[in-house]
């Protein structure tokens, strides 16, 4: 099966993927931070039955993973590929997360909260995305009945999420604005509207191959339609700019040239440190919005982005691994992802060349 990373998306040559997060909390419970170990455990009893109870009408099938009985290899790489977040693998002692097949829904249990449902989707559907992760909040509901006031909307352990207790985001690829040094007052303007925008490994954190974040951070005196509403009319205001950006861009004869450089290095470098490959795909992805690479879809960067992260190449390697060791077996995997889809790209346009 295709994991959800794999798939195309609207305005995917900007937006490279929507994730929806519901925060749910029981009353019977103390939140997580002070729950004990068999709290814990009961939580994840109940959440179990209630996902047993909607088998036949949850939208897609759920397996359950125990935390603690997961390597750190495996706890790391669930991070990696945005199931879960470097604090929720830091401490795995009665945690637990259900995940479908592809990926792309998650419930994780004693978090910071009870229950944290979440949808991920390729390109922009933040409608579509939300649509799923309500059905499969509504489902679970029936059974849990989580904690709501008729004023503060959902119990959360944080103010900042009470009230609807959502997150929605957007992760875009935004290499033009980054050149042009304009995401720092973007960032400033769009606080003041209640949106945050940083790199993808946190506010403050150095972005690396210009891939950012842009999220909600209101969850109280409004709907979530209202909240998605306002995170999609900015978002397009801000494709609309790294597109004009990207145009001029283009014409550079330097650009041109980064962009065919990192192309050839992909496809031979031996060794390929991780920081290293995030600048250089960017490049081949920017490449292939400006029509500069013609052979690779979103698709691929972004899947292939995901599948040479340390933990989860060492989980493919099936054995540990030195940075060495590491860094050349990404190299490896890359050069051979992408020399197996150029060819098959060359072949389908022969037959079709054969055909005319």
């Amino acid at each position: 099966m295709k994991k959800w990373y794999e798939e195309s998306g609207k305005q995917e040559d900007v937006i490279v993927s929507t994730r929806i997060r519901l925060i749910r909390n029981l009353r019977e419970y103390p939140f997580p931070v002070k729950m004990s170990h068999e709290d814990r455990f009961a939580l994840i009893a109940r959440v179990t039955g209630a996902v047993e109870d909607g088998n036949l009408s949850l939208p897609v099938a759920l397996r359950f993973l125990n935390m603690e009985r997961l390597s750190k290899a495996e706890a790391v790489s669930l991070a990696e590929r945005h199931i879960t977040n470097p604090e929720f693998i830091a401490e795995c002692d009665g945690r637990g997360v259900f995940l479908s097949d592809d990926e792309s829904v998650s419930i994780l249990l004693n978090s910071e909260n009870h229950i944290q449902i979440q949808v991920l989707g390729k390109g922009m559907d933040l409608y579509g995305i939300y649509e799923e992760a309500d059905r499969l909040d509504t489902i679970l509901d029936k059974s849990l009945h989580f904690a709501f006031d008729e004023v503060l909307g959902f119990l959360t352990q944080s103010l900042e999420n009470l009230g609807t207790g959502m997150r929605a985001s957007l992760i875009l690829h935004l290499p033009a604005l980054m050149e042009g040094g304009e995401i720092g007052r973007m960032s400033a303007n769009l606080s003041k509207l209640g949106l945050a925008l940083h790199g993808i490994y946190g506010a403050g954190a150095q972005p690396k191959g210009a891939m950012y974040q842009l999220s909600n951070q209101v969850s109280l005196g409004l709907t979530e339609q209202e909240a998605i509403a306002n995170l999609d009319r900015i978002a397009m205001q801000v494709i609309s700019q790294e597109r004009s950006q990207r145009r001029s861009l283009a014409e550079k004869l330097e650009v041109q040239d980064a962009v065919s450089r990192s192309l050839a290095v992909l496809q031979s470098a031996r060794v390929l440190a991780s920081d290293e490959f995030m600048s250089l795909m960017s490049n081949v992805r920017f490449g292939i919005s400006a029509g500069l690479v013609s052979n690779l879809d979103y698709a691929d960067v972004d899947g292939l982005t995901l599948r040479v992260q340390p933990a989860t190449l060492v989980l493919s390697s099936g054995k540990q691994l030195t940075l060495c060791e590491l860094d050349a077996l990404r190299a490896q995997v890359v050069a051979s992802t992408l020399k197996n889809r150029l060819n098959r790209e060359e072949k389908q346009n022969g037959r079709i060349q054969g055909n005319e």
